[in-house]
C-alpha cells in the first residue's frame, strides 16, 4: 500500500471508538425519530389503572426506534471498520458490506424474521450506502498545499 493512501487510514479515532460513536449517533437519531412518530399516532384511551398512557407509548417507541438504530449503526460502522482493516483499503465495498450485514441482521430480524425480507433490507442498505460512497466526496485533499485559517504573507504598510 501506498504511503500517502496510508495516511488517510490514520484517523484520530480507533475502530472502536468509531462504533461507539456510531452507536451513540444511532441512538441519538433513532430516540429524535422515535418522538416523531409517536407524535404522529393517536394518543391511546385512558385506562384505569395506567397512569399516563401517551407518554408511555411515547417512551416505548422513543427506546424502540433508538435501540434500532443503534444496532444498525453500530453494526455498519463495525463492519466496515473490520474489512478496512482487514483489507487495508478504503472505498466503497467496505460500507456496502457493513450496510449489508447491519440491513440483513437487524433490519431483516425486527422486518418479520424472513430470508427474503433479510436480503431486501440488506440490499437496500448496501446501495444506499454504495451509492453515497461512489462520489468519493472527501473533506481530505492531497495537493501538497497547506491551508491555514488565517494568512501568512504579511501587509506591506503601504496599503494601511
Amino acid at each position: 500500500m501506498d504511503p500517502s493512501e496510508l495516511r488517510y487510514l490514520e484517523d484520530e479515532d480507533t475502530s472502536t471508538m468509531k462504533v461507539i460513536k456510531g452507536t451513540t449517533m444511532g441512538l441519538v437519531v433513532g430516540t429524535i425519530w422515535g418522538t416523531i412518530v409517536a407524535s404522529w399516532h393517536d394518543v391511546p384511551r385512558v385506562e384505569k389503572h395506567v397512569a399516563l398512557p401517551g407518554l408511555i407509548r411515547t417512551l416505548r417507541m422513543m427506546g424502540n426506534y433508538g435501540a434500532t438504530f443503534a444496532a444498525v449503526g453500530g453494526v455498519y460502522i463495525g463492519v466496515e471498520q473490520l474489512l478496512q482493516n482487514y483489507r487495508m483499503k478504503r472505498d466503497l465495498f467496505n460500507g456496502a458490506v457493513g450496510g449489508f450485514v447491519a440491513g440483513a441482521t437487524i433490519l431483516g430480524y425486527k422486518g418479520g424474521r424472513s430470508i427474503n425480507t433479510a436480503i431486501k433490507a440488506g440490499a437496500t442498505l448496501a446501495a444506499t450506502s454504495a451509492f453515497i460512497d461512489s462520489g468519493e466526496q472527501t473533506t481530505r485533499i492531497d495537493n501538497g498545499k497547506e491551508y491555514f485559517p488565517y494568512t501568512t504573507k504579511k501587509r506591506s504598510t503601504i496599503e494601511s
